[in-house]
């Protein structure tokens, strides 16, 4: 079989699929924006966005819109010369279409399945949006932008074959009349090397400090701190569990960045903002902002760290979330949706009121007061990754049955 793998920043959710296509002896190809890794062994065919008299002016509000139609005419072209060329006939396509780049694909290969990763569906109520009303509450020209943007993901599920999504709290997001075409199979966790690990341990350097397990450390992480994620509301619960815990330590680890959201007012990151909002409250000797960090060092964070805090609006599930699980760490994550279908309060992490600073502190405190109390959370915390979410076991067995079913023109097995 010859698939063809369309993802802006490929691999991204295709690394373990896509290079196991290729280990059993599929063709596989790729397409990506100038700027994707690739993986090693599979053609990497880029695309250039930008049109050669340069971006021409639009309405704001569509401005996205015209940002996704040109991905789609770049990609589009390109396939075409591959096809062309008789470097490419694919028997099936898999893509995500959040970046606009499978817009003309039914037009550029008629006839070829293809197969939709179905992440994150804008939602005009009950979603991300307004969700946190210090990060505002919209307007109408705001909701009038946020419906014109999902306009381009509602006119794909017009076109797929398929869909898969990575939880069913994500696969929710799709509109009604489409979700019986939606396998909900996560991309799946490697739990044999994502795994607890005795004498793991985290040096830092510029602190001069090592943690060990039995240390009191508190791991934060997202790949940007921001609020999004509740980085906001985990910093201003630092000043009153620094007073209750005098000998804890808090490991942040993630970029300066904007991923989701927007800057906070004056521009700068949401890091110096809350450092500049909280000056003078916190003890900075024991709260470590280590930017962003190696993925193996990240699994030592979670093996030696006391607990680790994971809050998040209505939206996207992290992986860190589901690896620190899978590394045995006693999570206290936010009770928001993507949170509660993982994780079973109580039983294989905590959940906290997302807006409640006080049960945060408190729960905190509670597991680095007693840890070895706490420990059967993380224990029953990784058998659940490793009976759900296994990568070899569950997740990518399900994924090649339902690539080889789209294939051969299948309806796909039940997932």
């Amino acid at each position: 079989m010859q698939v063809l793998f369309i993802h802006q920043n490929f691999p991204g959710q295709y690394r373990h699929l896509a290079a196991a296509m290729a280990a059993r002896g599929d063709q596989v190809h790729a397409i990506a924006g100038p700027g994707a890794r690739g993986l090693p062994s599979i053609p990497l065919h880029r695309y250039d966005p930008m049109p050669a008299k340069g971006v021409p002016d639009c309405h704001p509000w569509v401005a996205d819109l015209q940002t996704k139609s040109l991905r789609a005419e770049a990609v589009a072209r390109l396939i075409d010369q591959l096809v062309q060329s008789k470097q490419l006939r694919p028997d099936l396509v898999v893509g995500h279409p959040g970046w606009g780049e499978l817009l003309g694909i039914k037009d550029v290969l008629p006839g070829v399945p293809v197969l939709h990763q179905v992440e994150f569906v804008y939602q005009l109520q009950g979603g991300d949006v307004g969700f946190d009303p210090e990060l505002g509450t919209p307007g109408w020209p705001e909701q009038t932008r946020l419906r014109l943007r999902r306009a381009p993901q509602l006119l794909a599920f017009h076109d797929l074959d398929w869909g898969l999504s990575p939880t069913r709290w994500q696969a929710s997001t799709v509109p009604e009349p489409f979700r019986e075409r939606v396998s909900v199979i996560h991309e799946g966790i490697d739990t044999d090397a994502i795994a607890p690990r005795p004498g793991s341990q985290i040096h830092l350097k510029r602190a001069g400090v090592t943690f060990r397990p039995g240390d009191e450390v508190v791991s934060f992480v997202s790949r940007q701190l921001e609020p999004y994620r509740g980085f906001h509301r985990f910093m201003r619960a630092l000043p009153a569990l620094q007073a209750r815990r005098p000998r804890a330590h808090v490991v942040i680890v993630g970029g300066d960045g904007v991923s989701y959201g927007t800057p906070p007012p004056g521009g700068g990151s949401w890091r110096a903002a809350l450092l500049k909002e909280l000056e003078g409250q916190l003890d900075l000797s024991r709260i470590h902002f280590v930017g962003q960090v190696p993925h193996a060092v990240l699994h030592d964070l979670f093996r030696v760290c006391a607990c680790h805090v994971y809050l998040t609006v209505p939206f996207v599930l992290s992986w860190s979330l589901m690896e620190a699980m899978a590394c045995g760490a006693v999570v206290i994550g936010s009770a928001t949706p993507p949170l509660e279908e993982v994780i079973e309060a109580g039983r294989t992490g905590l959940l906290v009121d997302y807006f409640d600073s006080e049960a945060m502190v408190n729960t905190i405190a509670a597991v680095l007061d007693d840890p070895e109390a706490h420990r059967p959370l993380g224990l029953a915390a990784r058998a659940a990754m490793v009976e759900h979410y296994d990568l070899r076991q569950r997740c990518l067995p399900a994924q090649l049955a339902l690539v080889d079913a789209l294939a051969a023109g299948q309806t796909p097995p039940p997932s």
